[in-house]
């Protein structure tokens, strides 16, 4: 019983030395960029790397849940005689719900995987230490680029993401099921608000600060040579998707 509580008191502990210095770095990030914003060629390269690498994978992710959606949608309608509603589902599923999660958990997969590896080799071979050795400051050269671009590319890919899925809903419905075009697209046009797709793009914001800001926690933070890097790695990608899940409900719960 005692070394039961002994490991629960250990994993307590640990899990609020775990918060306590996120909290830091965070504090430390806001900090950095409230003083002095990194130079604007840093910003547009990580923008680059975390927005218009990851458009290939955004777009036969969106396409695709936009067709099986259209497809699930209108088996399940036609039960009902309402196959004319498909395409407001797949047009509000994408704007709320499935545009924001998806994109943000393949940018997750792709952009910050890779921020969590590179910033974890730089932490083991110790170039984070030379850059503070040189009065240069990590954090503003390394994390607030990296976040600064997740939080406006996220919502960029995120505009693709619900544009090509109701491209690809529509294809199904019309193309491929024969749903008539013109009450596909009015009843579309009819429920789905401007609002449905605002919150979206805020939820996609959030998402992305999440992601990057994990990404370049888990790589600052990153120990033990190349298999603490590989650590990092696969907790940052983990962490960051279990988060953009939950915060998702709440966000969710917010907003509607």
């Amino acid at each position: 019983m005692t070394a039961l509580l002994e490991l629960f008191g250990r994993l307590v502990v640990g899990w609020i030395e775990e918060v306590g210095r996120t909290s830091l770095f965070l504090a430390d990030t806001v900090r950095s960029a409230a003083r002095s914003l990194p130079r604007l060629r840093l910003v547009f390269q990580q923008m680059e790397f975390v927005g218009v690498r990851s458009v290939s994978v955004v777009v036969l992710t969106g396409t695709f849940t936009g067709m099986v959606l259209a497809l699930q949608s209108y088996y399940g309608f036609r039960k009902f005689g309402a196959e004319s509603l498909v395409g407001t589902t797949v047009a509000l599923s994408m704007a709320r719900e499935l545009g924001p999660v998806l994109t943000s958990l393949m940018v997750t997969a792709r952009a910050g995987s890779a921020i969590a590896a590179e910033l974890g080799t730089m932490r083991v071979t110790e170039q984070i230490d030379a850059l503070t050795v040189m009065a240069v400051d990590p954090i503003r050269y390394l994390v607030v680029p990296r976040i600064l671009a997740g939080l406006l590319m996220v919502p960029v890919l995120c505009v693709i993401s619900d544009f090509v899925g109701v491209a690809g809903g529509y294809f199904v419905g019309v193309k491929l099921l024969g749903i008539n075009s013109g009450v596909y697209v009015a009843n579309t046009i009819k429920y789905v608000e401007l609002m449905d797709v605002f919150n979206g793009l805020v939820k996609a914001a959030c998402f992305g600060l999440i992601l990057t800001a994990i990404g370049c926690y888990k790589g600052f933070y990153a120990s033990g040579g190349a298999h603490g890097v590989g650590r990092a790695t696969t907790e940052a990608v983990v962490l960051a998707s279990v988060l953009i899940l939950i915060s998702d409900y709440f966000l969710t719960a917010i907003m509607y």
